[in-house]
């Protein structure tokens, strides 16, 4: 049974920082690609980084480059997400997503597999 855990969100205050980290388990994670998205209030769910686990490739959405850095520890099947200078904005529910076996970009569509999220709230 494939799973992804999310944790690490919280409350914090603008240009703070917090990590989010994905644990996955029942899939092959060194052949996958592991995606961030999120989801604000009355707002479409949007992609915020992803990171192919086999040769280590990223991408970020406009809105978070320079802020945030995925990374990936094969041996935790972890995927972490290092959120810094936050804003107001990045305010939603953060989502850990899957594609094994693919390389996936920042199209939900892509991936087949889905945490339950995790809150972020970043007061100003």
């Amino acid at each position: 049974e494939v799973q992804l855990v999310e944790s690490g969100g919280g409350l914090v205050q603008a240009g703070g920082s917090l990590r989010l980290s994905c644990a996955a388990s029942g899939f092959t994670f060194d052949d996958c690609t592991i995606g961030w998205f999120r989801q604000a209030p009355g707002k479409e769910r949007e992609g915020v980084s992803c990171i192919s686990s086999s040769d280590g490739s990223t991408d970020y959405a406009d809105s978070v480059k320079g802020r945030f850095t995925i990374s990936s520890d094969n041996a935790k099947n972890t995927v972490y997400l290092q959120m810094n200078s936050l804003k107001p904005e990045d305010t939603a529910v953060y989502y850990c997503a899957a594609d094994p076996g693919e390389e996936a970009g920042l199209d939900l569509y892509e991936y087949d597999y889905w945490g339950q999220g995790t809150q972020v709230t970043v007061s100003s």
